[in-house]
């Protein structure tokens, strides 16, 4: 018998969470576009181009840990080579931008300025049909997408897991920054792509341009969110916790864990891509340093500061890591990276399940 569709609305959220989530597409989608592009600059309400900037740029990472989340939380899977995935997809964005500058680059070339630069006559072939939005929009799915495919079936086909799985992802993100460091390889090198001038026809650095960006970021966040709470509410989700938990107990109920595990760490990955390609229009670069391994350690600090599990939890914790690496940064840069490891030492000893975790327990005392 099939479960009505409002039932199953109900199953994802409560009346209360359903609120919530209106409410924060309310603030994202009106309240934001509305105080930054309705409202003067003089005005204590209007919100300025860096603070949409900033959110944009935290929404993305947001994005990266929920996915993160779905492999880690539910299916027991810790990756630590997802700023991989991230940016991969920002680098096939990238090139389509690269291409959408024409000859407004410095050498006034049909080339991007690196590649005449570098003396290059032409395109690699890497880079056929890049200048179309509907192809890069298809790299940004397919690139990450097929890496993650290929990579998790033959780890998980040979049951590579646990601390094991963990070296072998961040040695697979450490190796493509060597390769996209390589000036040979078509992608710009140590300084990778910048210097973009136009989106889909439209000038990259207008207000309006930048709040699109940001109004296309929320609703991609919020449409992850809901959609990872249906997968982990679903039967699907259930075999993944039960995988994440007891592994063989899963196999001799007649479970074949493979098909499970590649299916969630491939749609993770897809929706890495999709952020990093979110991420580089707004930020404005894209370069080797986003593969970085420490980059991708940092995605897993931000899901065990909120929580990991829960979703809500990942962004919660891109939000407040991010947040207060933006103000350290500025304030108090050489003392970012010892606050960063005490928060995980503190979240690691006082609140194993995170900030979301402790909130849930603290509220289930309560008669």
């Amino acid at each position: 018998m099939r479960t009505p569709f409002s039932l199953r609305l109900g199953r994802l959220y409560g009346p209360a969470g359903w609120l919530s989530v209106a409410l924060a597409a309310a603030i994202l989608l009106v309240l934001f576009p509305i105080l930054n592009l309705a409202v003067p600059a003089e005005s204590p309400l209007h919100i300025p181009d860096h603070l949409v900037a900033l959110t944009g740029k935290i929404m993305c990472y947001a994005m990266v840990a929920l996915a993160l989340d779905l492999v880690w939380g539910y299916a027991g899977i810790l990756s630590l080579g997802h700023g991989l995935f991230f940016a991969l997809g920002g680098y096939a964005m990238g090139m389509y931008l690269m291409r959408q500058i024409g000859r407004d680059g410095h050498y006034q070339s049909d080339l991007p300025d690196f590649m005449v630069f570098l003396d290059w006559k032409e395109l690699p072939w890497h880079w056929w049909n890049t200048d179309q939005f509907w192809y890069a929009a298809l790299l940004v799915v397919l690139v990450p997408g097929l890496l993650a495919f290929v990579f998790g079936y033959f780890a998980f086909r040979s049951r590579i897991k646990g601390v094991y799985f963990s070296i072998i992802t961040q040695a697979l993100t450490y190796a493509a920054m060597l390769l996209f460091f390589r000036n040979e390889t078509g992608f710009g090198g140590n300084n990778g792509f910048t210097d973009f001038k136009r989106i889909l026809g439209f000038p990259i650095a207008t207000p309006e341009t930048r709040m699109a960006l940001f109004m296309a970021t929320g609703a991609a966040l919020l449409v992850t969110l809901i959609a990872a709470r249906f997968i982990v509410t679903s039967k699907l989700g259930r075999v993944l916790t039960a995988i994440r938990d007891a592994e063989n107990r899963v196999m001799f109920s007649g479970y074949n864990p493979l098909h499970y595990k590649l299916f969630i760490w491939t749609l993770s990955a897809v929706i890495c891509g999709v952020a990093g390609a979110l991420y580089v229009p707004q930020v404005g670069i894209i370069n080797p340093s986003e593969m970085s391994p420490a980059n991708s350690i940092e995605i897993a600090i931000w899901v065990a500061v909120g929580g990991r599990g829960t979703l809500i939890g990942a962004v919660v914790g891109a939000g407040i890591v991010n947040g207060a690496k933006s103000w350290f940064t500025v304030t108090f840069p050489e003392f970012w990276l010892y606050f960063l490891g005490l928060l995980f030492i503190a979240v690691t000893l006082f609140m194993p399940r995170g900030i979301v975790g402790l909130a849930q327990q603290l509220a289930a005392r309560k008669p």
